[in-house]
């Protein structure tokens, strides 16, 4: 059962990655004790959580904050996950069945629908749920864990308003789709590292204000 923490932390990530609590926000650690009726000490302990996420940080006097998005810090989040994802992607093909594809062939269709009536909040977290759809089924449920961490680490809400990024985003999830029903694990993995890149890209000229090299090849960083 989720402590009251755990569903602090949750909400908290929740409202970063929608964009709801902006970047350099302050956290309202009343307003948070207050909706969850609870002490101040659940509200600090899931702040010290995400502090140690890195997707807060603690000034002296000035109370916690929503982490600003670096994109050192970003690009070190997309090797890792360059480093991971298309691996557990692999590992997942392998050991899903029939069944499993259905799933993820419907949370497409979620992501679908939600693109189409602009509802951001949901299709980030039909997103969400499509990609674990797979990682969930990894066969490690520490790789998942630290695959996790990651996502939360990464700045969603500024991926988002990107709106060039939707068409193609699409498309990238249609291509993983396809070769995970073939069953091709190696047309898998070079799609999650295509959506990956693409992403990040984007995600990198935006926080640069000019365009960005990939930095995951060993030869071109």
């Amino acid at each position: 059962m989720a402590t009251k923490r755990d569903l602090i932390a949750a909400e908290l990530r929740r409202q970063i990655s929608t964009g709801e609590l902006a970047r350099g926000a302050r956290v309202p650690q009343s307003q948070l004790a207050s909706k969850f009726s609870t002490s101040i000490t659940p509200v600090r302990e899931a702040l010290g959580l995400l502090e140690a996420e890195g997707v807060l940080v603690a000034e002296p006097h000035h109370g916690v904050r929503v982490a600003t998005a670096n994109l050192a810090q970003v690009k070190t989040v997309y090797l890792m996950r360059q480093l991971a994802e298309p691996y557990a992607m692999q590992r997942a093909v392998w050991n899903m069945s029939r069944r499993d594809l259905q799933e993820a062939t419907e949370l497409f269709e979620d992501m679908e629908q939600s693109e189409s009536a602009g509802d951001k909040p949901a299709f980030n977290e039909a997103n969400r749920k499509f990609h674990f759809a797979f990682y969930d089924r990894c066969g490690d449920d520490g790789l998942r864990t630290e695959i996790a961490m990651l996502w939360q680490r990464y700045p969603w809400d500024l991926l988002q308003v990107i709106e060039h990024r939707a068409p193609d985003s699409h498309e990238e999830h249609r291509r993983i789709l396809d070769a995970a029903r073939a069953g091709n694990l190696q047309l898998v993995a070079g799609a999650t590292r295509d959506h990956l890149k693409h992403g990040y890209l984007a995600l990198a000229a935006r926080l640069s204000d000019e365009p960005q090299l990939d930095p995951f090849p060993v030869n071109d960083d």
